[in-house]
């Protein structure tokens, strides 16, 4: 019998291993940007071409690559950055495995160029699909300089399940957001089809975070610092009142590596307990200095997966840090009534030695001596009299004046004024009745709501039972869709502007949602890097729930749906509708019922919510009967 294991080619293998390292153009950027940051650069510009799927490009000025070490990056499991096994316990890198640039080179077009600063000359190498192409030198400024080109050109499989340029490049900025967080010292720029992004220059943590999502935020943030045997907390939490719907601004960094973490994630949320609406999200920036050795980096693929020796104590470290600085920070309520705000002791007192107070004595001080005489005003006259005995000389000569016999005068007696014949007594006689003979007769069509969930309306062959969210979000979808894609919709306008702070990402996606957002009422007057000015609203939107619709619309265009099957007015209309809908808990009148109920069935699909759930339900008289076995 012949055998059949057979080994396979170094470039099948590479292209097996690209499919766990490189899954989109993000997964490139976030191996050649980590790569930079480890070779010791001070400087990084990513450029990008159709959200990286024509050109991937990053340029640094690191130590640079000699001839052969530019040759062997390519091959599998060459790496710089470990020796033996143990090495992967006392990590102080981003990479360790050494596959990202060979898988890179088995499904792209790349070019290499590389110079150390102690050499004349550098190297240029030009790989396509793990063949090398060329390999010369070239007169090179010191760094590397990485060009991916046509990302999965040999497997077009891949490449087809790439979604659009939109949701490829905002994960393109959220790796290349979460390394700029990680190195503040680093200067990094980003620049999109020939447009700059970002441009971050080196700078501290703090201004590192409103570089990148707007000065805005910078009255969000409260500092975190706290310092253990187990690990270290630098950074900063969000207020809550700036808590959003979405995840977006939350990062872990774990020795300047990102990490996501849900048992973290929960300490955190246990710290805002009680602060939070429902559903919202704190932001938080949070850096934690762990002892390499009592972690495990090595998981997952992507690097974003840790394991921790004592992850309880990391649990009650973070949860009681950050509900410190809450309290520190007066964020956070706090019930001592008898407390005296005047003895509070200011946090940065702590480290200061206590200082002797001084003592000042008057030598001339005498307890025994004579009392100093009462001051005297000088009267109008020119005499001086004392202030008191003339204020209250002057106050008993009008009491004098008057008599209590005064008070009475111009009273006339009861007997006098009123009359007892002209006085109306209540009839014992009921003319009136409980219940108008019209309202019973109408009460057959009235419409009830039970725990301001629920409508019910009866019908001929029982009652139906309306969910009153699901329902009001079928109405509002259908007339949003049509506003959208038919006709424009009404918009009431604002006295005062209302002006309202996105970061850039944030604001890239609302300016390619502008004109579904005015066709559905919204009126833009002015639209910056950072600031969104409104001058108009859609009718059923107050200015209240602007901010939190525009947050929850971004949140959820930001899920990846596939665009064939939902196009971007459809994605809008679920997700105002989602917003703006009468939530559970809301108490409506009966007239608001009945509009519920007549809209929803005026509806092309009554049946269901945009959603696909079920809006209402019937129940016959024969379903009752069963109940109640009759």
């Amino acid at each position: 019998m012949s055998s059949i294991i057979q080994l396979l080619p170094d470039h099948v293998a590479n292209q097996i291993a690209a499919g766990e390292v490189v899954q989109r153009p993000a997964s490139v950027v976030k191996e050649l940007v980590e790569n930079a940051v480890d070779a010791g650069a001070t400087e990084i510009k990513l450029i990008v071409k159709d959200a990286g799927k024509t050109l991937i490009q990053v340029i640094d000025n690191g130590k640079g690559m000699s001839v052969t070490d530019a040759r062997l990056c390519f091959e599998r499991h060459a790496t710089s950055k470990i020796r033996q096994a143990e090495d992967l316990f006392s990590l102080h890198t981003k990479g360790f495995r050494g596959e990202a640039l060979a898988s890179i080179a088995a499904i792209a077009h790349v070019e290499l160029k590389t110079k150390q600063d102690q050499e004349e000359l550098g190297t240029h190498i030009v790989i396509e699909g793990s063949k090398f192409v060329s390999q010369d030198v070239a007169v090179l400024p010191r760094g590397t300089s990485f060009s991916v080109k046509n990302l999965f050109f040999n497997i077009p499989a891949r490449r087809n399940f790439l979604k659009s340029d939109t949701v490829e490049f905002r994960h393109i900025v959220d790796d290349f957001e979460r390394v700029a967080l990680a190195h503040p010292n680093i200067h990094f720029m980003l620049y999109h089809n020939g447009s700059e992004m970002f441009n971050l220059p080196q700078s501290n943590l703090r201004q590192r975070i409103v570089n990148v999502f707007g000065g805005k935020t910078n009255e969000k943030l409260v500092p975190v610092t706290e310092s253990t045997e187990i690990m270290g907390i630098q950074g900063f939490v969000g207020k809550p009142e700036f808590a959003k719907k979405n995840r977006g601004e939350q990062f872990f960094f774990v020795n300047d590596r990102f990490i996501k973490s849900p048992y973290l994630h929960h300490a955190i949320m246990a710290a805002y307990e009680g602060l939070l609406k429902d559903g919202s999200q704190p932001s938080y920036f949070l850096y934690l200095d762990v002892p390499p050795h009592t972690i495990d980096i090595n998981i997952h693929p992507t690097k974003t997966e840790i394991k921790f020796d004592d992850d309880q104590a990391m649990y009650a470290i973070l949860r009681s840090s950050i509900k410190h600085s809450l309290g520190q920070f007066n964020v956070a309520p706090i019930l001592d009534f008898e407390r005296d705000s005047s003895l509070d002791i200011p946090y940065d007192y702590r480290e200061k030695e206590s200082e002797t107070p001084l003592i000042q004595v008057d030598a001339n001080f005498n307890p025994f001596a004579d009392e100093a005489p009462v001051k005297s005003f000088a009267s109008s006259s020119g005499g001086s009299h004392s202030f008191g005995s003339s204020f209250n000389s002057g106050y008993k000569k009008q009491l004098n004046n008057s008599s209590w016999e005064s008070l009475y005068v111009g009273l006339k007696t009861a007997t006098e004024e009123i009359d007892v014949s002209e006085i109306q007594f209540e009839s014992e006689e009921v003319t009136g009745s409980l219940f108008d003979d019209k309202e019973v007769e109408s009460t057959g069509n009235r419409t009830y709501q039970i725990q301001k969930k629920y409508i019910v309306s009866p019908i001929k062959s029982g009652m139906m039972i309306l969910y009153q969210e699901r329902a009001h979000q079928r109405i509002l979808y259908e007339q949003l869709l049509t506003n959208i894609t038919v006709h424009h919709a009404a918009s009431q306008q604002l006295l005062f502007p209302l002006e309202l702070h996105f970061s850039q990402s944030e604001m890239t996606m609302i300016k390619e949602l502008r004109s579904s957002l005015e066709n559905t009422g919204f009126v833009f007057s002015a639209m910056t890097a950072e600031i969104l000015v409104i001058s108009g609203l859609p009718v059923n939107v107050s200015e209240s729930e602007v901010r939190g619709l525009l947050e929850e619309l971004i949140c959820d265009l930001q899920g990846e749906l596939p665009e064939s099957s939902f196009s971007q007015s459809d994605r809008i209309a679920k997700s105002m509708a989602r917003s703006l809908s009468v939530k559970t808990g809301t108490y409506l009148t009966e007239k608001e019922q009945e509009n519920i109920v007549n809209s929803l069935f005026a509806c092309k699909d009554p049946n269901v919510s945009p959603f696909n759930k079920p809006t209402f339900i019937t129940m016959g008289v024969e379903d009752l009967d069963k109940r109640f076995a009759v």
